[in-house]
């Protein structure tokens, strides 16, 4: 096969590889692009490549003009649209792998050289990933030797050649890719997605259905990252708080007090009422993009996160929220206190919603409230002794905790507590909330993650979300709102110990965690520590970082001029240098002054006495003068030296001279 492609002409040689070039550009987009824009796509690039290697005439026109037709028609079918991201990058693919089909001329090459950049730019709209960049990083080199394939002479210049000329280039255009990096005033986040760009990413939502967050332990991408200040609080008390979904239908809970932006958070949620006690724990987070608006913290945050560019704002139900939804990394800084109570002191302050529930449906919960209720001691005792023995008869009831209870009906709480008798951690929740309401203590349902695991490489804690979770809270008389989380009465290994519930792994995943765990698990800590570095380093490389590297530097107060200035004035201290370089390098290291400086040496030595800068002219002259007819034969060298520099056309090399000057013998 191998030597039939090096039998091929030289335009199928090259055709071929900038085709497979095409194709790493855009397999990375595969999970991204729709079924048919992927077949299309592929299918295009294989005929091409039957057609080079077969050498078959190019189609048509109309063909191609079908083709792209047809390819209107499906994107705008698919997305409604031909703007935005999702429908721009369908496009942009496929009309790379149209133009493939009409190499024709210089300019059709060049024309695909630019798209085929343009797409390679276009992976980094769904991933910013350090896997990404590297491959992006094959795919820019794989274009830049196909480009310069493409400048090469005729004939069939081997490939490894224009490969190192193209690493060559690449090497020498990164440092100043890193200056400008480091340096150029950044005025928007590294890389602005578009509002759609968001679309399908997993997450916590300000709505639950019963059963929607065990899917996302089948997602194991990581959710954030946490760097204490110190000791990490115990695994059990790390609850960071997202969504508290109040309002309940019998099938869905939404959240009551949460508005889409911190400048929009709903006046009736009233004060949070919040008192901590206690050292606080400081920490920072570096958060996944969501395209959601809450900040994620740990119980509770009394004071705003440090968010930079970002304002924030807390709702009565201790939710942090941002002005818009979070698109990119975001690394903020937060303090909280493990020891905290909050809410109104008196049940009239609090809203209807968290004591609603549909009387018509799960009457056999209602009667289970009323039934615990009942028990010897409980209802003197109050709301308090009504929340532990629901906790006791969760614990006592042979409840199993599991990703796969099977679908539930209307009655979810009633399907819980008397049939299933199993479910994940939304499912007890939300039984658990229902069975309070039922036995009138208010209470809601908080979504968010607990738990993560402590990477042992970079000492970061990783929240995946894999670790979303959902818990509940009750509302008691002079203690306000308390958390109880009746999965721990269920599955106690869940909460602290770190015994989470897996999704089934591939073939070779679980060979190599079957063969040896700790290898597995070692290799899994290096690579998200390698991408951690990557992500605090690159991702969140940002205006602030900028300012504070100046700072370091020595100004006071800096700002986007002055990070202009340094810039301008490297570019000019660089531009400078650089010429400086080159005229000391055509001085130093030009061939032809070597030899004229020798000729000047010899002729100084024999006692002709010339200027520092004396042109051959000048020289030939003197040894005319010096030496008459005796000379005639340097004299003419050197004017043919003098020739082969300044003249517009000579028929004498300066190998040549070079040899000739070895060989004259030298006037007495």
């Amino acid at each position: 096969m191998l030597s039939r492609i090096d039998a091929l002409p030289r335009d199928s040689r090259d055709t071929l590889f900038l085709l497979l070039v095409i194709a790493w550009i855009v397999l990375p987009q595969v999970a991204n692009l729709p079924v048919w824009c992927v077949a299309l796509t592929g299918g295009v690039l294989l005929w091409r490549g039957w057609l080079a290697f077969s050498g078959k005439p190019l189609p048509g026109k109309w063909w191609i003009l079908g083709l792209l037709v047809v390819a209107t028609g499906a994107t705008l079918f698919t997305h409604r649209t031909v703007l935005g991201r999702d429908a721009g990058v369908t496009m942009i693919v496929v009309l790379l792998a149209f133009k493939t089909l009409e190499l024709r001329a210089r300019r059709d090459i060049f024309v695909v050289f630019f798209l085929g950049f343009f797409t390679m730019l276009t992976n980094f709209f769904f991933s910013q990933s350090l896997l990404t960049a590297a491959a992006m990083l094959v795919a820019l080199l794989g274009l830049l030797t196909a480009l310069v394939n493409a400048h090469m002479p005729v004939g069939k210049p081997p490939l490894r050649q224009a490969a190192k000329t193209a690493m060559w280039m690449a090497l020498l255009g990164a440092p100043v890719m890193a200056v400008m990096f480091v340096l150029f005033p950044r005025l928007a986040p590294l890389w602005g997605i578009p509002s759609d760009a968001m679309s399908g990413r997993s997450g916590l939502s300000a709505t639950m259905q019963v059963g929607n967050i065990a899917s996302l332990v089948l997602d194991e991408s990581i959710a954030m990252r946490i760097q204490f200040e110190g000791a990490a609080p115990q695994q059990s008390d790390l609850y960071f708080r997202g969504p508290v979904l109040g309002s309940f239908d019998g099938r869905e809970w939404r959240a009551i007090q949460l508005r889409l932006g911190a400048r929009n958070v709903n006046p009736l949620a009233g004060p949070a009422q919040l008192q901590v006690s206690g050292t606080p724990v400081k920490y920072e987070v570096t958060m996944e993009a969501n395209n959601r608006p809450w900040l994620m913290v740990l119980d509770a945050a009394i004071k705003p996160p440090n968010v930079p560019g970002f304002e924030t704002a807390m709702t009565g139900e201790l939710l942090w929220l941002t002005n818009r939804p979070i698109t990119d990394l975001l690394r903020y800084k937060a303090e909280s206190y493990t020891n905290f109570r909050h809410g109104p002191g008196a049940r009239a302050a609090l809203q209807p919603d968290y004591m609603e529930i549909p009387l018509r449906l799960n009457p056999r919960t209602q009667a289970l409230a009323l039934q615990l209720s009942r028990q010897p001691g409980v209802a003197e005792a109050g709301d308090e002794a009504f929340v532990d023995a629901a906790m006791k008869y969760l614990r006592s009831g042979n409840y199993r905790y599991t990703l796969e209870p099977g679908q539930y009906g209307e009655n979810t709480a009633d399907e819980f507590w008397f049939d299933k008798k199993e479910g994940f951690c939304e499912h007890i929740a939300s039984a658990f909330a229902v069975l309070m309401r039922a036995g009138g203590v208010p209470s809601r349902v908080v979504t968010g993650y607990q738990g993560g695991e402590r990477n042992t490489v970079d000492g970061f804690w990783v929240l995946r979300q894999s670790d979303a979770h959902a818990w509940t809270e009750v509302w008691l008389e002079r203690r306000g709102w308390v958390r109880v989380d009746p999965t721990s009465a269920v599955a106690p290994g869940r909460i602290g110990a770190f015994q989470r519930l897996q999704a089934p792994q591939g073939v070779i995943a679980s060979a190599l965690g079957n063969m040896s765990p700790g290898l597995a698990a070692n290799m899994r800590a290096a690579w998200e520590a390698l991408n951690n570095s990557w992500n605090q380093w690159v991702l969140n490389y940002t205006q602030s970082k900028q300012l504070n590297m100046l700072k370091d530097l020595g100004f006071e107060s800096p700002s986007w001029e002055d990070l202009s200035y340094v810039l301008l004035g490297l570019i000019v201290a660089v531009s400078l240098l650089g010429a400086g370089w080159t005229l000391w390098d055509k001085r130093e290291h030009d061939p032809w002054l070597r030899l004229l400086q020798r000729v000047r040496k010899r002729l100084v030595e024999a006692g002709i006495e010339l200027p520092a800068a004396a042109p051959p002219r000048h020289m030939a002259a003197a040894v005319t003068a010096r030496f008459g007819d005796a000379g005639r034969d340097l004299a003419s060298w050197l004017l043919k030296l003098e020739s082969l520099r300044y003249a517009r056309s000579s028929t004498t090399s300066l190998s040549a001279l070079q040899r000739e000057f070895k060989q004259m013998p030298w006037p007495a």
